[in-house]
């Protein structure tokens, strides 16, 4: 598809001035807003939520449900173009909106990232170009299945096939016992059973391709997860080998070409131990969409996830990012509002602002729950051990754990 660039600050014939609309109102589509605004274009969000952290910076919050008829065609109302800010939109909407609006990334896009049956399938197409594939896996839906599940893919992880996220829906399995076990725990929904790798580290890499084919990116980021949710990403010069960092943007680049991607997608891959000095990747999952590990890139890039994701839908040029300062993102979830004894409190931002290189992003949610991402930290200097010496201080101070897995 492709059509004349939606330049900010312009009014359409009937006086409507630029707005780009986002499905979701969360921390991401709070960012997205705020790239967007920065430009010069109105913007709208459709989020069910009165108190949603994008519909409360946003010129406009229509508040629906993402499906709901008279909500899309309001958006369609207000809005040039359309994106997304979590994969769970139900894409049936995205293609109504299609209808009228460019749609980045596309219904079809994002109905592969909700199913991990079809991610799966994608990843194992795409294999041929992308050169890295997903772990060996099977899928379940059946009792039939179940029975036929080889028995080299276990010891593994069975995740369930829609609606896992942040470690959510997955169960880890030794033999064919647990397997049945935990299946019928998740009651028998459909679900894909991954062979257990051995893990040497984590990376994710975000790109953005425009409507025109033009594709760029960001170098990749060293991820930590704690409890199956994001707790650290390092960018910086000498993160992960250089080889294993070129290949993995080269297949991500590959798998957003593969089914013609428009906007900002994150690809994240497994390290795994093979014997090899750098090890070997495998790709595990795919978000159309900016992501946590990426959030880095708004104060260590000349240009940030988010500026590119209103570039890739608005049909702007895509510039080639220039990463600045080597920095490292600190995950704040709402464990941080809470004291030992589990009373709430809030946090020390007294001592961690005073520390160099601070940048402090929260969300503009008003309720702290454990595990609930209220914010993040990034930290930038002028060197990496400045850097590493300010967040091992930062996380000291609040408590942050997964730090030590980049010592």
């Amino acid at each position: 598809m492709s059509f004349s660039p939606i330049f900010p600050g312009s009014v359409d014939a009937s006086g409507q001035p630029a707005t780009l609309g986002v499905m979701g109102g969360g921390q991401l589509g709070r960012m997205f807003v705020h790239a967007a605004q920065r430009l010069g274009y109105f913007t709208a969000v459709l989020d069910p939520d009165p108190q949603s952290p994008a519909g409360c910076v946003s010129h406009h919050h229509i508040q629906t449900g993402y499906s709901d008829g008279k909500g899309l065609k309001q958006l369609v109302s207000l809005c040039a173009a359309v994106t997304t800010e979590f994969e769970n939109v139900p894409a049936d909407a995205l293609q109504a909106l299609a209808v009228s609006r460019p749609v980045a990334p596309d219904a079809a896009a994002v109905a592969i990232a909700q199913n991990r049956i079809e991610e799966k399938a994608h990843f194992t197409a795409s294999a041929g170009v992308a050169g890295v594939t997903c772990a060996p896996y099977a899928v379940i839906e059946t009792p039939t299945q179940l029975a036929a599940v080889p028995a080299d893919l276990l010891p593994g992880i069975l995740k369930t096939a829609r609606m896992g996220y942040d470690g959510k829906g997955q169960v880890r399995v030794a033999n064919m016992a647990e397997l049945t076990a935990a299946w019928a725990d998740l009651k028998g929904v459909p679900c894909v059973l991954e062979k257990l790798l051995p893990l040497k580290a984590e990376c994710s890499v975000i790109v953005a391709r425009g409507w025109d084919g033009a594709i760029t990116g960001f170098t990749p980021q060293y991820n930590v997860h704690v409890g199956g949710i994001l707790a650290v990403t390092a960018a910086y010069e000498g993160n992960m080998p250089s080889a294993l960092a070129l290949r993995a943007r080269s297949a991500t680049e590959s798998i957003a070409s593969h089914i013609g991607y428009v906007g900002v997608l994150c690809v994240e891959f497994f390290v795994i131990d093979d014997g090899s000095a750098d090890g070997a990747l495998v790709v595990n999952e795919m978000a159309p969409r900016p992501h946590n590990s990426g959030h880095y890139t708004m104060d260590a890039c000349d240009v940030s996830q988010f500026d590119l994701q209103v570039h890739a839908m608005a049909g702007l040029p895509l510039p080639a990012p220039r990463q600045h300062s080597p920095a490292i993102m600190l995950n704040l979830l709402g464990d941080v509002w809470f004291d030992a004894a589990g009373q709430l409190r809030t946090p020390d931002w007294q001592a961690v602002l005073a520390l160099p290189g601070i940048h402090l992003h929260l969300y503009g949610k008003l309720e702290a729950r454990a595990g609930r991402k209220m914010g993040h930290l990034t930290i930038t200097g002028a060197d990496i051990a400045g850097v590493k010496a300010v967040a091992r201080q930062a996380a000291q101070i609040l408590a942050l754990p997964g730090l030590d897995q980049l010592e």
